[in-house]
């Protein structure tokens, strides 16, 4: 079942035309490893996914409504999630910054409470909790940054190279949560180049290039 599609999907920049997607369609539950060459427009495509940035033009259509990228409605924003390559930590604590979203929806104290532990406990991140943010290490912020989404229990998340630049017990340990997010809650794409995440079980690909969605199945050999 489809639960995010668009159409007719371009976006251009400095007369460049970067994206001219005929249809894209992702279905509930589903994981997706968007791969392309450098600056083949798949940050600019799940910026647009997520509404940080909107199409010069394109149809958009979530669970059988459909919606306009100007302004992106508020109610998607609240079902779709996306975390950047080097995801943004306040300076306050690790808790703070997982309970953040929930803040912003108004959830209440103890049962904001409730769900930071849980993320924490799944993130494993316990013995970070008095750490400075800024004294996290690139694989530890990554790790908050997938705990503040999981606790928001997005249905679609986004993720820009979330293994890019760390080390191979980092990305073991990511890669690990990876697995553990994309479930049938959530439908998942991950832009990427790394083999391990395109050979996690069940992942489905999608390959940008010149601008369209132009191979998918499963992942390359």
């Amino acid at each position: 079942m489809s639960l995010l599609a668009v159409a007719a999907l371009a976006k251009s920049f400095a007369e460049r035309r970067l994206l001219a997607i005929e249809s894209l369609s992702l279905s509930a539950g589903e994981r997706y490893v968007l791969t392309g060459e450098n600056g083949s427009g798949k940050s600019t495509l799940l910026r647009i996914l997520a509404g940080i940035e909107a199409p010069d033009s394109g149809d958009g259509c979530y669970a059988g409504r459909r919606f306009d990228w100007r302004p992106y409605p508020d109610w998607l924003r609240r079902e779709v999630i996306y975390v950047h390559q080097q995801p943004y930590l306040f300076h306050t604590s690790v808790s703070e910054n997982i309970a953040y979203g929930l803040r912003a929806r108004g959830v209440d104290t103890g049962e904001r409470e409730r769900l930071v532990a849980a993320a924490i406990a799944w993130a494993r991140l316990q013995h970070l909790l008095l750490t400075p943010p800024q004294k996290l290490s690139g694989g530890e912020r990554q790790r908050v940054a997938l705990a503040r989404a999981w606790v928001l229990a997005p249905k679609v998340l986004l993720l820009d190279e979330p293994t890019a630049n760390l080390d191979s017990e980092s990305r073991r340990q990511t890669i690990d949560l990876l697995h553990g997010f994309c479930g049938a809650r959530t439908t998942a794409v991950i832009a990427c180049h790394d083999r391990d995440v395109i050979a996690l079980p069940n992942m489905r690909r999608l390959h940008l290039l010149d601008g369209g969605i132009r191979m998918t199945g499963g992942p390359a050999p």
